[in-house]
């Protein structure tokens, strides 16, 4: 049974979604970028539906200045009092013994640098944001997978050839290629990274493959694997787990890291 609630945060009130069931392991839903808990395309609704009716309980809601929720909108980096009263709400409301936590893009990043002062066991982190770039062009990483992928392809090689590509867009990406730097010690990434170094639970990132996103998150991963963390990967260029069989993949491999 799905039920609507509502909670306190910092004198503001939370709105969420209390999807019920049977097992003592609870799933927090945080929800990325502005949107409201249903997620995009009513991805999550359908998620924590599908996992409700496995005996996982599942909360998602609203952080403050966002849908239903009252206060000012902050952002993701001022956001570790909702997740602390969510997850405090959740275990008071349900008495779930195990409480792990799953957000999608900066709701990723969020959980990863916040999770401690929520008391939660456990991480699914889906294509953490790490991208602070202020032009319009893709990261760097990105820009340089999508050029070697192109290059591999003749059909795109004789398209260049012929000019049916944006030449000012190529030169474009290669100079913010060849201007990319190592992330400073107070970069999103660097701060992330380290948040995980210094976490003891489970942690399990799902990324997207070739989600623009992802990419960015997969290169500063390379230079710092960690024993606590594992990785997943789905080919697939939807950030957010649009198609059937990117659902599918979603709630296999949640489920998994539930089971753990």
């Amino acid at each position: 049974m799905r039920r609507l609630i509502t909670f306190p945060c910092t004198g503001d009130r939370l709105a969420g979604t209390l999807d019920e069931g049977s097992d003592t392991t609870g799933l927090l839903i945080v929800s990325g970028g502005n949107e409201i808990r249903i997620g995009a395309h009513r991805g999550m609704a359908m998620l924590a539906a599908r996992l409700a009716a496995s005996g996982t309980p599942v909360l998602r809601y609203d952080r403050r200045g966002v849908g239903d929720s009252t206060g000012e909108n902050h952002g993701f980096l001022d956001s570790a009092p909702d997740i602390a009263a969510a997850a405090a709400t959740f275990v008071a409301e349900t008495g779930v013994r195990r409480l792990v936590a799953f957000g999608n893009c900066d709701a990723a990043t969020a959980l990863a640098l916040f999770h401690g002062v929520a008391g939660i066991d456990a991480l699914i982190l889906a294509n953490p944001w790490v991208i602070e770039d202020k032009d319009n062009l893709p990261p760097a990483a990105a820009i340089r997978a999508r050029y070697a992928e192109k290059l591999r392809n003749p059909k795109e090689v004789l398209r260049l050839l012929r000019g049916g590509v944006n030449i000012g867009k190529v030169f474009g990406g290669l100079r913010k290629m060849s201007a990319a730097t190592p992330p400073a010690s107070d970069s999103l990434a660097t701060r992330l990274i380290a948040a995980l170094a210094a976490s003891t639970i489970p942690v399990t990132i799902l990324l997207a493959r070739r989600d623009n996103t992802a990419i960015a998150f997969r290169k500063h991963w390379e230079a710092a694997p960690l024993a606590n963390v594992t990785l997943r990967e789905y080919d697939t260029d939807s950030h957010s787990f649009a198609t059937q069989a990117d659902k599918q993949w979603l709630f296999e491999e949640v489920r998994a890291a539930l089971q753990q």
